[in-house]
């Protein structure tokens, strides 16, 4: 364990910049963890007996099972639980709990926890293939004594504190991510995961500070500890001193001032010096963010990621109740458009259902439109709900994954079959609605041209196109140094797409991550992107990059750009033009 008082520095990678201050919660694998609170000096004997009649609860439960499974099955399936009980007689870990009562001064349950976290996290680490095995028993345990001190009277019920923290866990899901309590949670760090993860995507999206990758620090970090989260450089400081805190404070404050500063520009139209017009709007996963939408001064919403709200409950939400979330969409940002993009479900987002066996490359398997394709009915409902909502305000609907024409062709199929039924039900909807697709595989670039006829608009998804022209899965750590937005091949196969919809008088976008990077902006410009979509907290910084630009500039810089041979000289090309004309926005 760390010392608790001695300022210490762990250093993992930016995932989301911001700087948040807070006690730590820490949050391991495994089971929940119980709330922690302090304790005096005086009331480590109760709590020490609160933990010893945990125990005997819980033995009195599994030897209960164990009688019970041996009248049923024998006394082979019975030794299961008595392996169980075993855990519960190890003198070692019970004396290391009384122990970490004593010297951690927290409650007993969380004291338990925190001791079992490190023994899991051995035996999971270990390449003993029984040990790993073993693990699932211990996790089995632990969740049966946790589950009995809830019925002591000074049992807290929460599992995450209701005070303002810093989450530090072993990893978070984007679903996890996505459904962060902001009023509690003012920053998160955790040991698995890269930028380039959604995780981290979404983290940046929604405006949490946060880093990445602190490999193999979860279980030295004690719940409770004094905590700087500096998600600009990767930074996760404990027990931090007096002059560290002023000093984190200080440029806290600065960076709130230079905001201040940004949000003057918020009823500004986004136009560059010498008059190109760009619509910049708002990515959102959720309506509580239509708020932030409006505050910030988006022009809509570019990009409306569905697969939250569809897939974060225990059953799919009716076509009524998709069309009322989409109208409350369609309403709040009237009179601007907001493009529902369909269930991208798979890859290292929410599956859509349990499958009996694990696909072998899930990012090369079923997700985005080729889910939807395979699930007409779903599908339909959610196309019937967008278009009932597109009657109370302008939407536009967006295919995720598209590979080539056949999607394109059968998904508008089924928006057809779809404004048939509404027609002949007498339900309104626009039937001028626009229909894009997102340009995030390779192929969809390379046939643009032909896509371009069939669609209103191209969405450029810029981290899966990243991720599949250069072969590098962004979620995997190992060859996250790999993943360069500014690859040449990246950047040629979004002229090519950016050039067909042009010729074609269809309109372009980019909602990935690329958005909203302020040495990216003027490459952006330069291509002659006529739409941004960013995360409501970016939304400032990016219009006033823009608005410093100059449009005849950049697209003479893109000459250059397009016949750089390496990642490193097409962003030398870009950065110096961001250093140039708004070096304020890049402290």
């Amino acid at each position: 364990m760390l010392p608790k008082e001695q300022e210490t520095i762990i250093q993992g990678s930016p995932g989301s910049p911001g700087i948040a201050f807070g006690p730590v919660h820490v949050e391991a694998r495994g089971f929940s963890a119980p709330d922690v609170y302090e304790i005096d000096e005086d009331q480590i004997p109760l709590e020490e007996e609160r933990f010893r009649l945990s125990l005997e609860k819980t033995k009195q439960e599994l030897d209960e099972l164990r009688n019970h499974i041996e009248k049923l099955s024998g006394e082979e399936e019975g030794k299961i639980f008595g392996a169980h009980l075993m855990i519960l007689e190890d003198r070692t870990l019970l004396t290391r709990v009384n122990q970490a009562i004593v010297k951690r001064k927290q409650n007993a349950e969380y004291a338990f926890y925190a001791v079992m976290q490190n023994f899991l996290e051995a035996m999971r680490r270990t390449n003993d293939p029984y040990l790993k095995e073993r693990a699932t028993d211990v996790d089995d345990v632990c969740q049966r004594v946790l589950r009995n001190f809830q019925h002591d009277d000074e049992r807290h019920d929460t599992n995450r504190p209701e005070h303002q923290h810093i989450l530090v866990a072993y990893d978070l899901s984007p679903s996890d991510t996505a459904s962060i309590d902001r009023k509690h949670v003012q920053g998160f760090a955790t040991e698995q995961g890269s930028v380039n993860s959604h995780t981290a995507i979404l983290a940046r999206s929604l405006g949490i500070p946060a880093i990445v990758g602190i490999e193999g620090s979860v279980i030295d970090i004690q719940t409770l500890s004094d905590c700087i989260l500096d998600g600009y450089t990767g930074k996760l400081i404990l027990n931090p001193s007096a002059h560290t805190v002023r000093k984190y404070q200080e440029r806290a404050e600065h960076k709130k001032l230079a905001r201040k500063e940004l949000e003057k520009l918020r009823e500004e139209k986004t136009t560059t010096t010498d008059g190109h017009r760009i619509t910049l709007s708002a990515n959102i996963e959720f309506t509580n963010e239509l708020t932030m939408v409006k505050e910030s001064g988006a022009e809509g919403v570019g990009l409306f990621r569905t697969e939250f709200y569809l897939l974060d409950g225990r059953e799919m939400p009716s076509e009524t109740d998709q069309a009322s979330v989409y109208t409350e969409v369609a309403e709040s940002t009237r009179p601007n458009q907001a493009i529902i993009r369909t269930l991208d479900a798979g890859g290292d987002k929410i599956p859509i259902e349990p499958l009996s066996q694990p696909e072998p490359n899930p990012f090369l398997g079923w997700r985005g439109i080729r889910v939807s394709l395979t699930r007409k009915t779903l599908f339909k409902e959610q196309l019937r709900a967008i278009l009932r909502a597109s009657a109370h305000g302008k939407l536009g609907i967006m295919f995720p994954m598209i590979s080539g024409l056949r999607e394109v062709r059968a998904a508008k199929e089924i928006v057809k079959e779809s404004m048939d039924e509404l027609h002949k039900e007498d339900i309104p909807f626009d039937p001028d609605i626009e229909i894009g697709v997102m340009i995030e595989i390779p192929s969809a670039a390379m046939m643009a041209g032909e896509i371009a006829r069939e669609v209103d608009f191209f969405s450029i998804g810029t981290n899966d196109l990243i991720q599949y022209t250069v072969a590098v899965d962004r979620v995997n750590h190992y060859v996250a140094h790999l993943y360069k937005p500014t690859h040449p091949a990246v950047i040629r196969l979004m002229n090519i797409a950016t050039r067909a919809a042009k010729e074609h008088g269809i309109w372009t976008g980019v909602c990935g991550e690329m958005a909203a990077d302020l040495m990216i902006t003027p490459l952006l410009v330069g291509l002659g992107i006529d739409e941004l979509s960013v995360g409501t907290h970016k939304l400032p910084s990016i219009k006033k990059a823009v608005r410093s630009l100059s449009q005849s500039e950049c697209s003479e810089m893109m000459k250059e750009i397009l016949s750089a041979p390496s990642s490193p000289d097409i962003s030398a090309l870009s950065e110096n033009m961001a250093k140039l004309k708004y070096p304020e926005l890049l402290d």
